[in-house]
């Protein structure tokens, strides 16, 4: 009996050692060459905003007047990018100025390794950023947040959170019922030293399980050509791409938006394609009865991505919904 006790307690401890020495034995190189000014290309545009460089698409007037345009600002999904929007960005430039930006974390913005008391790629990060877009770029008091996924559940909590800053949200396949986020618990053991040294490792399959997902999101899995799928995976051509979904990861995103759905109190449009299985469909539906200004419209032969698959429709429900998320 001893002699077994001391081989299973001489085990844990190798074990034990194992842990604590291995993952810092472990090379972890990054997959991206570029950096991600040359990975989005020459005729990118980059913004400084809240301390990043920030990549953005923008279609702003130059012919500014007493009544000026309200500020449509375009917030993508997880493991997309301003490169989401590109079928309705110029369309959606009839109803005002109109910015797409990439969220930290994705797309071809800076993405840190350090940083000051708040973490850019969390919640918190993320609302000083639209603080300061909205005080870059909304020359009238109406802000219009359309939020895509993941986007519609930090454009809805910032809404709630800012009442005085935004006019109305278009929600698209809303990611705030089914949300796929971690537990926050989990936090505390992604942050361990050496799980934090192996975790850009951990998360390199996003390189191709992000391409199942985007199959999954279309209502036609066949239509996914070529060109979108360089289009999406183009940012893994970013040096340390890991590192910063990494982050990303294990950023703090707790908000109280889930028990508080009754207090956003702007108007509302819910956009869900009809076959949405990412996102269920029944979701943006539930989600209709209770946001208490809300209205819902169902973009037929679509799933998680309406605004790339059926961009006339997705306009038009924007359209025959204008009036009220200006009002």
């Amino acid at each position: 009996m001893r002699t077994f006790r001391k081989i299973v307690g001489r085990t844990l401890l190798v074990l034990l050692l194992a842990f604590l020495i291995v993952p810092f034995l472990i090379p972890v190189n990054t997959s991206g060459t570029l950096t991600n000014v040359e990975a989005a290309g020459a005729q990118a545009t980059f913004v400084e905003l809240a301390g990043l460089q920030v990549h953005t698409e923008e279609i702003i007037s130059s012919n500014k007047c007493k009544c000026e345009q309200p500020l449509i600002v375009l917030m993508h999904g997880f493991g997309a990018s301003t490169f989401s929007w590109r079928e309705v960005i110029e369309p959606l430039s009839a109803f005002g100025d109109v910015i797409a930006y990439d969220r930290p974390g994705f797309g071809f913005t800076q993405r840190p390794t350090e940083w000051g008391q708040v973490n850019p790629y969390g919640f918190e990060g993320n609302f000083l950023l639209l603080d300061s877009i909205i005080e870059k770029y909304a020359t009238s008091n109406q802000v219009i947040l359309v939020g895509h996924s993941a986007g519609g559940q930090l454009a809805a909590e910032y809404a709630r959170l800012n009442p005085n800053k935004v006019s109305g949200l278009v929600l698209v396949d809303p990611a705030i019922l089914t949300t796929g986020q971690s537990p926050s618990w989990l936090n505390w053991i992604l942050n361990i030293p050496q799980v934090d040294r192996i975790g850009p490792l951990l998360v390199k399959s996003i390189s191709e399980s992000g391409n199942d997902l985007l199959r999954q999101s279309f209502y036609d899995p066949e239509s996914v050509t070529q060109e979108v799928f360089e289009g999406y995976n183009k940012v893994l051509k970013v040096k340390e791409w890991e590192r910063a979904f990494w982050n990303f990861t294990k950023a703090p995103r707790d908000n109280d938006l889930a028990a508080n759905l009754e207090s956003v109190t702007q108007p509302i449009l819910l956009i869900t394609g009809e076959r949405d299985t990412v996102v269920p469909t029944s979701d943006t539906v539930k989600l209709a009865d209770i946001f208490p200004n809300s209205s819902l419209e169902i973009i037929k032969k679509s799933a998680h991505l309406p605004q790339e698959e059926q961009p006339q429709d997705f306009k038009t429900a924007i359209e025959n919904h204008w009036e009220e998320l200006v009002a």
